[in-house]
């Protein structure tokens, strides 16, 4: 007998329809002997109707209290699927996130977890039930209910299948796994069988929406094998776990386009100790996430920086770096929200050379210029423009052979 903690997402539990399918689902893993604990977000776009709301009743809208209210759509979520699941003959119980034993930070809005005490839920496996935990919450550790973000349910999904010793996480969602690309821009991506904790981390820091970046970072700290799969057609997914010796794996594993990008540069800064860390201080301070940096050559003692941040805080970001570059004595700043980015992940670059030289060779190819560059042992990024974004990832996912397989 084995114990599987599996997660479903906000489509996959849409409905009264979709949620007796997720229940059906459960049933059947148990009738195959296993224990399941079942973690849901909230339904559909429950979550963006309750921010909707938030904004139509308040200006103000503080942090706890947005946390108290995002939070209800998992409750919401949990209640109906234990009554789907009893009107099916298997007895389940729900728990919130606090119930569970998930204490995180004081961070309302994007919580980290500290500790989990899963003891109820251990109870709850030993009487023979289901346990049915809310997504994407905790209780602070000054006792307040606290959200762990968008994509928390992952990171739920995982803590638990960590804290519960259990044998897979499987993580459901509207997609059948991790994809060599984004199939809506190349039709020739092909679903990825089996990948490393390290690839699909790089592959989630520069833009593959799914799973979220934070649950593959505690599934590789804690090894926990992880299944992303389709809560649709129920097909095998992709499996992510350690990196195993395979003499045919590919260089490249995914080529992943991202279009939520800005730069940022700051012209004529001062060359001298400590002005990078006054430039990017008060930008962390204010959870402003800073990516790719480049600083040009110093000549006659100043140097230009640029950065890329979210387009969404590009805003507060202008915001802030326009205060710095008159306090630092740095010349000006410019923007540009019409960058994107395209990079090339895979375990395997790290110990062939020609990989750098064959990304560039072919986007010179295509007639795209590279605005920026960043490396990492398994991963490549290049700025390019927006409009190019899609015709790069094309090319480069064609020219590493990543459509034959």
């Amino acid at each position: 007998m084995s114990l599987i903690v599996q997660k479903f997402g906000g489509t996959s539990v849409a409905n009264a329809d979709r949620m007796r399918e997720v229940a059906d689902h459960v049933k059947r893993t148990r009738d195959h002997g296993d224990d399941v604990v079942l973690v849901v977000s909230a339904m559909g776009k429950e979550t963006d109707e309750l921010l909707r709301l938030a904004r139509d009743v308040s200006n103000t809208r503080p942090a706890r209290e947005m946390d108290m209210l995002i939070t209800g759509g998992e409750r919401k979520s949990i209640a109906l699927m234990c009554m789907a699941l009893h009107d099916m003959g298997v007895p389940a119980d729900s728990f919130t996130g606090s119930q569970a034993g998930f204490l995180t930070d004081t961070n309302h809005q994007n919580a980290k977890i500290l500790t989990i005490s899963p003891q109820r839920i251990h109870e709850t496996l030993s009487a023979g039930r289901v346990a049915v935990v809310a997504g994407s919450q905790g209780v602070s550790t000054d006792h307040n209910i606290t959200f762990l973000g968008r994509g928390g349910s992952d990171t739920t999904a995982v803590a638990l299948a960590h804290g519960l010793d259990a044998d897979a996480c499987e993580l459901y969602t509207d997609v059948s796994g991790v994809f060599t690309t984004d199939p809506r821009v190349c039709g020739a991506a092909r679903k990825i069988p089996n990948i490393s904790f390290d690839e699909l981390l790089e592959m989630t820091a520069v833009g593959c929406p799914k799973p979220a970046m934070r649950s593959v970072e505690v599934a590789r700290s804690y090894d926990v094998p992880l299944h992303v799969r389709s809560a649709f057609t129920w097909e095998p997914g992709t499996w992510v776990s350690k990196e195993e010796p395979n003499m045919e794996k590919p260089i490249i594993s995914a080529v992943v386009p991202d279009t939520s990008q800005s730069k940022v540069t700051v012209y004529g800064v001062p060359d001298k100790p400590g002005i990078a860390a006054s430039l990017f201080r008060p930008l962390a301070d204010q959870d402003v996430n800073v990516d790719m940096i480049v600083q040009n050559t110093s000549e006659q003692g100043v140097t230009d920086i640029s950065f890329t941040v979210p387009s969404e805080q590009l805003e507060i970001g202008k915001e802030i770096t326009s205060e710095l570059a008159n306090a630092i004595g740095a010349q000006g700043i410019d923007t540009d929200s019409t960058v994107g980015r395209v990079s090339v992940v895979g375990a395997g670059m790290a110990s062939n050379p020609g990989v750098a030289a064959t990304i560039f060779e072919t986007l010179s190819n295509e007639s795209i210029n590279i605005g920026m560059i960043s490396t990492s042992a398994i991963r490549v990024s290049c700025v390019v423009a927006r409009e190019d974004v899609e015709r790069a990832t094309v090319a480069l996912h064609q020219a590493f052979e990543l459509d034959k397989g």
